[in-house]
């Protein structure tokens, strides 16, 4: 599997981070380890019978649209949705490939669009999108015309997804590598942005997460931060005791006014609050490519305020932060 990130090896070598191109090599050995994970072996299969063909029109910057359906021939089409479709649950998108439309459970282009527009621009810069699925804001910020963009995700079913959907673009300077961002140089400083949209909630020490998304700032780096919150006042912060909206790895939904002195605390400077969005059933649902249970099954079906386990409904914001 190293063979796929030969281009983003050689780029970091360039780039004087021998270091860190040495220490890719085992962690994406060990990330997508046949042994380690019994599906990968049939998600690599699928990778490996794409056609060898590249697409001649490609959107990226107003959405991910790869590929036009006269490029190919319907036999071809069928063919490659039966090899994505090997990949279900597909969660972030939505994507149009060669006229398939790979509806996913997100509605991750609706967060794009309001973000964008409160960012620094991402022209000419390296982004790093931390917890980032399958790719589906890394390849928008190539639509913006970053430098270069590092994705970053433990589960090898997001990565081959990935991996797919770069099978028909060539050589674009993006790259999902099989990792969690305690597997980055420490002090990395590398970076001129760096994205985490839906991480923070699943950590169990928040403050060690903001400093590891500090650390992999060059300075005056941007961060940008997506999470959970709830309606709260500087100090406010739900710690669910089991659950949340069937979720079991939730452990701190703060306040924005905490989270915005949270990441003052730990060395951000201009913290502001961007965007702040209840999540709906119309922006995150099951689909033809996600057909397991989704946002309208974990809220309370009488309340919609609330989850199925009496907490309020989820509530995201997101923030901007200097370093």
């Amino acid at each position: 599997m190293i063979n796929y990130y030969a281009s983003l090896l050689r780029f970091l070598e360039h780039e004087q981070r021998s270091d860190w191109a040495q220490q890719l090599r085992p962690q994406i050995d060990q990330g997508l380890s046949f042994q380690r994970f019994g599906d990968l072996h049939q998600w690599v299969d699928a990778l490996k019978q794409l056609p060898e063909l590249r697409a001649k029109e490609v959107e990226l910057k107003h959405g991910v649209s790869i590929g036009i359906s006269s490029e190919i021939s319907s036999s071809q089409q069928q063919h490659i949705q039966g090899l994505f479709e090997q990949l279900i649950p597909w969660r972030k998108g939505p994507y149009s490939l060669f006229g398939i439309d790979i509806d996913t459970e997100w509605r991750s282009d609706w967060k794009w669009d309001r973000v964008t527009k409160h960012i620094n621009p991402l022209a000419n810069r390296r982004v790093l999108d931390v917890g980032c699925g399958n790719g589906y804001h890394c390849l928008r910020m190539l639509g913006e015309s970053a430098q270069q963009v590092i994705g970053i995700d433990p589960s090898p079913r997001f990565v081959v997804q990935f991996l797919m959907l770069k099978h028909f673009l060539g050589q674009i300077p993006v790259d999902v590598l099989p990792i969690g961002i305690e597997a980055l140089p420490e002090n990395l400083q590398f970076f001129d942005t760096t994205f985490s949209m839906g991480v923070l909630y699943h950590r169990r020490s928040p403050m060690d997460h903001l400093r590891e998304l500090k650390a992999t700032l060059k300075p005056g780096g941007q961060l940008v931060l997506e999470t959970l919150i709830i309606d709260g006042k500087l100090g406010e912060c739900l710690v669910p005791e089991d659950r949340y909206a069937m979720m079991r790895n939730v452990w701190f939904l703060p306040s924005a006014p905490t989270l915005l002195s949270w990441l003052s605390k730990v060395g951000f400077a201009n913290a502001s609050v961007i965007d702040i969005s209840k999540t709906t059933i119309e922006e995150q649902r099951s689909t033809q490519w996600m057909r397991f249970q989704s946002l309208q099954d974990f809220l309370d079906p009488k309340d919609h305020t609330k989850t199925v386990e009496g907490h309020p409904a989820p509530l995201r914001a997101t923030f901007i932060a200097d370093l």
